[in-house]
């Protein structure tokens, strides 16, 4: 069987264009695959926001990132990529995390030039390009032969003031996609820059390009996230608002009756088969028609 790194890989080089689509927990990790994406993606944001109720600032640690997208990996059948930040502090740290992602069935990441606390009133810019590629280099070493697929992320282009770390030099990203590439990067993302911009940079990158957010001609895949969980979160907070001022949650039970798939997500023929067998074997009662 091939490993999810692999699997992420196979689709890479089969050259058509596909969308990782956002999940931030194990449950719309299976509706994405459910639906028919064929890889599932786990951004930093939807991560510390939904689980953490953090900002993207580089706070919440990758020890956290991996138990969530864990649950995911193991939940899914399609690879899974993750935001895996700077991947800590130094390189002993890029390698440690790299092999606890490999371990816990994460297809991809992708690790980040933007100096902490990032995307914050904190305008350290890039850390160097020695840097970043003996960052890249340490993942190399750390995911062994699981391989799992080390996307570059470049920040030049996004510019601080846009909450990035960059200057928006194109020859700058351009220097900078070369350099992590020839460290061991399977694939690179400028992260949160203009279409224009990065349809400069795209013919001179050797190897693979991944965008963030849309599609663009000349890429390989696109992480698309920032929809899932606010979606999640606006429809929540509505529906907390409706309890608090109707006293129920009527909008709710609707979408609860409309909702058919959730038995088959939740794998719950599975479980009722499982019980079923072990009380009829060991003479406990069932019931003849069990009601969800």
């Amino acid at each position: 069987m091939p490993t999810p790194g692999e699997k992420l890989r196979g689709l890479i080089e089969n050259g058509e264009h596909f969308v990782a689509a956002e999940a931030y927990s194990a449950l719309t990790g299976r509706i994405v695959e459910h639906v028919g994406f064929k890889a599932a993606y786990l951004g930093g944001h939807a991560c510390s926001a939904f689980h953490y109720a953090v900002p993207d600032n580089g706070i919440f640690s990758q020890v956290e990132m991996i138990e969530q997208s864990a649950r995911i990996a193991q939940a899914i059948d399609i690879p899974l990529i993750v935001d895996a930040d700077t991947l800590g502090e130094t390189v002993a740290d890029a390698y440690h995390f790299t092999r606890r992602y490999a371990a816990a069935g994460i297809a991809g990441y992708h690790v980040e030039d933007e100096v902490n606390p990032k995307h914050s009133k904190h305008a350290g810019g890039l850390c160097s390009i020695a840097d970043m590629q003996l960052r890249i280099e340490a993942g190399v070493k750390g995911r062994g032969d699981s391989g799992l697929v080390i996307i570059a992320r470049c920040d030049e282009l996004y510019t601080s003031a846009n909450g990035g770390g960059g200057s928006g030099s194109v020859e700058e990203a351009i220097r900078r996609g070369r350099a992590y590439a020839e460290a061991g990067a399977d694939a690179i993302v400028f992260a949160s820059a203009p279409p224009e911009q990065q349809a400069e940079v795209i013919p001179h990158m050797p190897i693979p390009v991944c965008t963030l957010g849309f599609d663009l001609p000349g890429t390989a895949f696109t992480l698309s996230t920032a929809w899932g969980w606010v979606s999640a979160a606006v429809g929540h907070l509505a529906m907390a608002r409706e309890l608090m001022e109707t006293g129920a949650v009527k909008s709710a039970m609707n979408a609860f009756t409309n909702f058919p798939e959730k038995y088959d997500l939740i794998d719950q023929k599975l479980y009722d088969d499982l019980i079923v067998e072990w009380a009829e074997r060991t003479g406990r009662p069932t019931r003849p028609n069990h009601a969800r």
